[in-house]
């Protein structure tokens, strides 16, 4: 492939390396392999559930122990509400009132979530924000028959002229109405975040935003930092990060050429939340916290929630401690006993799930001891794992590698060979499913940051197609923050409850009783 000195300018002013971009290239030109998934993991096969004492040990565990940690909150919230609000926008978009009512609007397209939305609205956080703008717009609002009233009340709900909040960033949409305010997203992380990483009454927490959005998050922290600080009695530290630009993948013709714009440069585009990874990798604190902003309940949840953070964060301690020892022990002896390499092997197989080799009682003890301290030198993650209910999204999976090694993975649908009858059936028998919900352990055993793009999976890419100025393009989306990019991390999947995953996808998700105050 060659490039001129113009390109590789360009290349380099983005902080990415010509190798990078060649490597993304002849992912292109290869293709991405799907991931074999071997089996899902269930309980007592890859998750833990946790008995009712267990979970009051592990709470108790973190509890007791937080203080040594430093502990922080990691956000990703750069995703804008547009989506939420899609099936508005095609409404606005195709209902002609002159055709017909909006009831054979919703008959005719079989429109379930216009007719979920026509019956719910009412309950909406913004709902009276929305129906002072709509009478603002027409002042004869209330004299309006019942479809005219719709088209206004959407149109003053999202038209750009207007309240526009489909191009607000999600994480500060009003998401809950109580009595005196309504809260945004970030608002319930704040509180929600105050009940499990507050240490010494100061509690940490790092948001991912789109770079032009964050006058707004400093507008919003101020509005609500004297009273969020006075009812949880704890001073908040919010920092920001953008997806960095040295994250960018290149853009791709369908014939794998490097597409260029009309002056002749070469397209790069945002590569998804995988480039997270990165952002992640700046977090200094021991001990991380990862969550969606979308996913908040209201306050009377929250205490509930946050039992199932210390739960994951009480066996992250008990894990990482136990590790954190056998670390040491191989690390600062030249010898150890037959007895001690077989008790160490047993943790890693039966508490940390990892699939021991099967030469592995061939090896000389040097050489055992050096295969342990490899799979021991690891960043370490809990993961929530919830029941299925049908919820779209990843689950856990025991994944074989092309060099055959087994381990525990999150693994998105779009990684899996549908069409392969034994790939589908397996993804069919998965009891569980990924509500992004992570307690992660960066550093090893003296105290040290792991490097955490050196454990990602370069070959769990995606390729998705887009277009650009009416043209085919090929794009590429780095391995998912928790599925590619988190690969070779040591792993732990502890069942959690449906209440922990309230994730606001659609506008009416806001009208389910986690996120209803009454």
């Amino acid at each position: 492939m060659q490039f001129s000195e113009k390109d590789i300018q360009q290349i380099e002013q983005k902080g990415l390396t010509l190798k990078k971009v060649e490597a993304q290239i002849d992912l292109f030109k290869k293709g991405i392999p799907f991931v074999n998934i071997k089996k899902a993991a269930t309980i007592n096969d890859g998750i833990i559930a946790v008995t009712d004492s267990e979970k009051q040990r592990y709470i108790t565990l973190f509890q007791e122990n937080r203080n040594r940690f430093s502990l922080e909150k990691f956000v990703p919230a750069s995703g804008a509400a547009t989506r939420m609000f899609k099936f508005l926008f095609k409404f606005l978009e195709d209902y002609n009132p002159q055709k017909g009512s909006v009831n054979s609007y919703i008959n005719k397209n079989k429109a379930t979530s216009m007719s979920l939305f026509q019956i719910g609205h009412e309950k909406l956080p913004f709902y009276n924000t929305v129906l002072e703008k709509a009478k603002e717009i027409n002042p004869d609002y209330s004299k309006q028959s019942i479809d005219l009233k719709y088209i206004t009340f959407i149109k003053a709900m999202l038209d750009i002229k207007y309240l526009n909040l489909g191009n607000s960033p999600k994480g500060l949409l009003p998401f809950h109405q109580y009595k005196e305010h309504q809260a945004t997203a970030f608002e319930e992380h704040l509180f929600e975040a105050a009940l499990y990483i507050a240490s010494n009454n100061e509690a940490n927490l790092h948001f991912t935003i789109s770079e032009k959005h964050k006058h707004k998050f400093d507008e919003e922290f101020k509005r609500i930092e004297e009273v969020v600080e006075r009812k949880t009695n704890t001073s908040f530290h919010i920092t920001f990060s953008y997806q960095k630009e040295s994250t960018d993948t290149i853009a791709v013709t369908t014939n794998n050429e490097p597409f260029r714009e009309p002056d002749g440069s070469l397209l790069f585009r945002p590569s998804g939340h995988g480039a997270l990874i990165e952002n992640l990798n700046d977090i200094q604190s021991d001990i991380i916290f990862i969550k969606n902003i979308d996913n908040v309940v209201v306050y009377k949840y929250e205490e509930e929630v946050a039992k199932y953070k210390k739960l994951l964060a009480g066996v992250l301690i008990e894990i990482q401690d136990k590790a954190f020892y056998y670390s040491k022990l191989l690390n600062e002896n030249n010898q150890i006993s037959e007895n001690t390499i077989i008790e160490i092997a047993e943790f890693l197989s039966n508490k940390v799930n990892v699939v021991i080799s099967d030469e592995f009682e061939k090896y000389a003890p040097k050489y055992q001891m050096e295969y342990l301290k490899e799979k021991l030198d690891r960043p370490i993650r809990v993961c929530g794992m919830v029941k299925n209910e049908g919820e779209p999204g990843g689950g856990p999976f025991w994944v074989k590698d092309e060099s055959g090694n087994t381990s525990l993975q999150i693994v998105e649908s779009a990684q899996i060979d549908k069409k392969h009858k034994g790939q589908k059936q397996t993804l069919k028998n998965a009891t569980h499913f990924n509500p992004v919900d992570l307690v992660c352990g960066v550093k090893n055993y003296k105290g040290e940051k792991y490097d955490l793009t050196k454990y990602v999976d370069p070959k769990t890419a995606f390729i998705t197609m887009k277009t650009k100025t009416g043209k085919d393009i090929k794009a590429l989306e780095l391995p998912g923050l928790w599925n590619g990019s988190m690969a070779n991390w040591n792993t732990i999947f502890v069942e959690v409850p449906l209440i922990t995953f309230n994730p606001v996808k659609t506008v009416n998700d806001l009208l389910k009783p986690a996120h209803q105050t009454s």
